[in-house]
């Protein structure tokens, strides 16, 4: 049982840390709204995650012949919606950063994000199929990896937010901001194409 926990939270931290759509939202979030309202992101985006994973682990063995279909389904929404908000960054106004965090990003935001994001099915998936369909007493495993994917994934977008708050100073002038703007939105674009390619 060890030796699978230890590797659990591994892939967990893995899928949560690694480049996608939801960690450059969240560093873009925290550059240009601040920390709070990019704490906000990261909570909702983490409870939506942990949502994914019980979703798919409850769900997984009834989906199997209908995989393909639902996959290729989410694919399109979410990148859809993924290339909604690549071209929102892309011709985000620029000027003073101090606008009302309310309007822009919320735990809401971060959760409808995550929910539309294939990589988070995908990842989901994976780890249930990994580390939960086949144990015995696959409720609590599932429990646990589910847990498992909240922390990771409330740590592992965190420290994007927290890279986002770093450019904060830096991106006061509207010239860098463009720039930054630009390259997340081309970015968070390219993570889309690499789902299709």
């Amino acid at each position: 049982m060890d030796s699978v926990f230890v590797a659990m939270v591994i892939f967990a931290f893995v899928g949560a840390v690694t480049p996608g759509p939801v960690n450059l939202i969240a560093t873009s979030t925290a550059a240009q709204f601040g920390k709070s309202t990019a704490a906000q992101h990261v909570l909702g985006a983490s409870i939506a995650y942990a949502l994914v994973v019980f979703i798919t682990g409850n769900t997984l063995n009834s989906l199997v012949e209908w995989l393909p279909r639902v996959e290729l389904a989410m694919q399109f929404v979410g990148s859809v919606f993924l290339c909604y908000l690549a071209f929102k960054i892309y011709s985000a106004p620029f000027g003073q950063l101090e606008v009302e965090s309310d309007r822009h990003s919320s735990w809401m935001s971060g959760a409808l994000v995550q929910l539309l994001n294939p990589k988070a099915w995908l990842v989901a998936m994976s780890g249930v199929s990994l580390y939960v369909i086949g144990q015995s007493e696959q409720h609590v495993w599932l429990w646990m990896y589910t847990l498992v994917s909240l922390i990771a994934c409330l740590l592992g977008v965190g420290l994007w937010a927290l890279v986002g708050s770093l450019f904060t100073e830096q991106l006061r002038e509207p010239r860098k901001q463009r720039f930054f703007n630009r390259t997340m939105a081309t970015i968070l674009l390219a993570s889309v194409l690499m789902i299709w390619v």
